[in-house]
């Protein structure tokens, strides 16, 4: 099997080729390229038998109907998120979508913590302080996690990951999910999302993106929080109405804000943008307030989950491949 990885970064590689190497896969070979997947792109995969993306990538309609006419049979996520796939295309063609539903929750529960951490004590300003030479502790007060009550929206793998270590911090964790999650009962108070927004310290969202959850954060439910409430996202930017967390900003309603993904996010938030685009993006708008803090769609990044992504892509493969079914298989409905 012929695959041609789109979106290429040097650690992509480094970590698939490691795989490979170290790994038995035989019949697959990779080809690299830097073009992310998109219309524009997607001829490429003449040749190939499949093509590997990620969640950023543009897989619509019009990039799935030239896929097929390229003769791509499966479609690689090497993420768990698939929200960018037209699946009812993919479908239509006969294409196989396949994805990464968990490759180490851990990675991306441990930045969310780390967003919440660093938002309550201010450490991006208490260390740029420091490095003036100003060691006053004006504007760096914080309050203490311990005790308080974090409310966790989403208890799969990473929102699991999330409640143990919430409680590992001396919280009360209370979660809201549709479906919930027997392994954490024993600790974890399941409430209604209006109770959980009204009682939480610390909220951290770990949830898919679908109709249910577009903009599940807006400015009705910021205005049910507590006031000094400190929000993490880190699963998907339209989860949050960026502009609406913007207005709540403004009305002092947060401690902190800790994002490590957002509306307007691409593989580059502003990739291409010129200084007066970029200016008025609401994404540098947010970078303005001193409260709020952003990473670069890091939480995943370790070499951990890196090790697990490529094994975990590879067997998929070799699963198509084999004409296996797999639970990683992405379908309609």
């Amino acid at each position: 099997m012929k695959i041609l990885f789109y979106d290429t970064k040097n650690y992509d590689k480094d970590s698939f080729q490691d795989t490979l190497k170290a790994n038995n896969f035989p019949g697959i070979t990779i080809e690299y390229t830097k073009s992310d997947l998109d219309p524009r792109t997607a001829a490429l995969a003449d040749g190939f038998d499949a093509v590997c993306a990620f969640v950023s990538s543009d897989i619509g309609t019009q990039t799935m109907e030239i896929l097929h006419e390229k003769g791509i049979r499966l479609l690689l996520m090497r993420c768990a998120g698939f929200n960018n796939v037209d699946l009812e295309t993919a479908a239509k063609y006969g294409i196989r979508v396949m994805r990464v539903p968990g490759y180490s929750p851990e990675a991306v529960a441990e930045h969310a913590m780390a967003l919440a951490l660093a938002s309550n004590r201010r450490l991006y300003k208490a260390y740029n302080k420091v490095r003036e030479n100003d060691f006053s502790l004006s504007g760096l007060m914080g309050f203490n996690f311990y005790e308080k009550t974090a409310g966790i929206i989403g208890t799969g793998k990473i929102g699991a990951a999330m409640c143990r270590i919430c409680r590992g911090f001396g919280m009360k964790v209370i979660a809201y999910d549709v479906y919930q999650n027997e392994s954490l009962k024993e600790f974890v108070e399941y409430v209604s999302l209006e109770q959980l927004l009204s009682d939480s310290d610390v909220i951290s969202l770990h949830c898919p993106l679908m109709d249910s959850t577009y903009h599940m954060i807006n400015i009705d439910t910021i205005k049910q929080m507590k006031d000094g409430v400190i929000l993490v996202n880190t699963s998907r930017g339209a989860l949050v109405k960026t502009d609406d967390l913007i207005e709540g900003i403004r009305m002092h309603k947060f401690a902190g804000v800790g994002l490590d993904v957002y509306e307007e996010e691409t593989n580059n938030v502003f990739e291409d943008r010129s200084d007066e685009i970029l200016e008025h993006s609401t994404t540098a708008r947010l970078l303005s307030f001193p409260n709020v803090m952003i990473t670069s769609h890091q939480g995943f990044f370790t070499r951990e989950a890196l090790g697990a992504i490529a094994a975990t892509t590879l067997q998929n493969a070799l699963d198509f491949v084999a004409g296996k079914e797999s639970p990683n298989d992405v379908k309609i409905g």
